[in-house]
């Protein structure tokens, strides 16, 4: 069994305007699988493509997959030493790259430039079963030891297929992605959902800023009618870049962050549809499970609504589980991964008696709906009284003065920990730390008020466009040092 490698849609660079067509796809696909091949490689070897956003990047992938082999999908500004711990890593046979960076050390496996691999045979194609390795995505530890969440061809093939029934056909016809291709949310939800459905998909990377800032206009050029992003995306759009005036952007899905309830009326107002769905994903699960559309449900902040395949209940603190309440969410899916590459502790401490432990607190209803109140990794403990930062984050973001917020804790000897917070200014005026202090005041319990205030120009973020806690908490005390 493989995924369907010959049958894709098209897909288009938003950079230089060149197509790829479904046939231009599953050569460049047979092209890469037979020089594979050539060098050895096959089902179980582990392949590393070290570029992305690209046709050739999806004509890469397939190639990989032809042959039953796993791919690794980095980002390609991972830097030589990062990408050389990942090589010898996952022990990969190769290296995929498009010839744009020019390595100045050797690694661990051979590399090679895809643009330059000759004539493939007529029928190639290797082995493959539907439990074996698919893909490797890195949430962490490039700098450590490498965190790899690892799919199998069973897993991916489930997710995409239950995001293709979820997500009405007719409504993903042009698909936009401005997300990077080497995490789930961008390549699995936003991009393998309608390539492997044989629609079109335009990728317009963010991090270029000429996208966000034509974000409008691009999607009544290229008449697109879905598209999925981060808050972050949207908190820079809105109140700044006209909307789409064609009528044809039909979905939009907002995922890998929380999502304020005033943030998610505003896109809808933006984009024209009530059809903006809060999805809630992990790359353990092959990005989105559960989501919640404004068609169906009024604007609340931490709402994902209802599981998209699959079962999910709470943890309580005595260990018990619950089909509903609050709690640790745990959920099973058929998207779920294998387990962590090589790190068997830390997948044995997530995936426990058929659940997986997502870390995540929420609340689930008696009808199944589900609402996310916080994080485990991130809860503040002040004074014994547990506070989640993302209620500090989405309260603050809704005063006029403030464009993002982020909370996190800093040590204290009294209370053990505080709650801190940075904030950059939503309409470039000067924040007052003192007066936000006193309108939380009015708003919140005294031990979620922010104790320490940092006014920053940006609020720093992964290449995912995610916010890290603990990476924000250093950035504001290197400012003070």
């Amino acid at each position: 069994m493989r995924i369907p490698t010959e049958s894709l849609g098209t897909v288009t660079d938003w950079r230089d305007g060149i197509t790829w067509s479904a046939g231009e796809l599953a050569a460049q696909a047979s092209r890469t699988a037979q020089h594979l091949i050539d060098i050895g490689a096959g089902r179980g070897d582990r392949i590393v493509i070290w570029h992305g956003g690209s046709g050739r990047f999806f004509g890469d992938l397939m190639g990989v997959w032809k042959i039953g082999a796993c791919a690794v999908c980095l980002n390609p500004s991972t830097t030589e030493e990062e990408l050389g711990r990942i090589v010898e890593f996952v022990s990969a046979r190769a290296v995929l790259d498009d010839g744009v960076t020019r390595l100045d050390t050797e690694l661990p496996a051979p590399v090679f430039d895809s643009n330059a691999f000759g004539i493939a045979d007529d029928d190639v194609a290797g082995e493959s079963n539907l439990d074996d390795d698919a893909l490797i995505l890195f949430t962490s530890g490039t700098t450590g030891t490498p965190k790899g969440v690892l799919h199998s061809f069973r897993s991916l093939l489930a997710r995409v297929a239950l995001n293709q029934a979820h997500i009405p056909r007719p409504t993903r016809t042009r698909t936009l992605s401005v997300l990077p291709t080497h995490f789930g949310h961008g390549l699995i939800g936003n991009c393998l959902t309608v390539l492997l459905d044989r629609q079109d998909l335009l990728l317009a990377p963010a991090t270029n800023l000429d996208v966000s800032g034509n974000l409008g206009s691009i999607i009544d050029e290229h008449r697109i009618s879905f598209m999925s992003s981060v808050p972050t995306l949207w908190k820079r759009v809105l109140g700044s870049v006209p909307p789409p005036k064609k009528g044809t952007l039909a979905r939009v899905h907002v995922g890998s962050a929380p999502l304020s309830a005033d943030l998610w009326n505003g896109i809808a107002e933006w984009a024209g549809t009530r059809d903006v769905v809060n999805m809630y994903g992990i790359t353990e699960t092959a990005n989105w499970i559960a989501g919640a559309s404004l068609a169906d449900y009024d604007a609340a902040d931490g709402l994902v609504g209802d599981m998209w395949g699959g079962s999910a209940a709470v943890l309580d603190a005595e260990g018990n589980v619950h089909a509903q309440g609050e709690g640790e969410l745990l959920v099973q899916s058929p998207s779920l991964m294998l387990g962590y590459f090589q790190l068997p502790e830390q997948t044995d401490a997530v995936l426990r008696n058929g659940w997986f432990h997502t870390g995540d607190i929420g609340l689930i209803d008696a009808k199944g709906t589900i609402r996310l109140t916080g994080r485990q990794k991130y809860e503040i403990n002040r004074g014994g009284i547990k506070v989640h930062p993302e209620d500090i984050d989405l309260l603050l973001e809704r005063h006029d003065s403030v464009g993002e917020a982020c909370a996190f804790a800093l040590p204290d000897e009294i209370e053990g920990e505080i709650v801190a917070v940075a904030v950059t200014s939503g309409d470039g005026s000067t924040i007052n730390p003192r007066a936000l202090r006193l309108w939380c005041a009015e708003r919140l319990a005294r031990e979620k008020i922010p104790s320490r205030w940092f006014v920053v120009d940006e609020i720093p973020k992964t290449d995912r466009g995610k916010v890290n806690r603990d990476n924000v908490a250093a950035y504001c005390m290197d400012m003070e040092s």
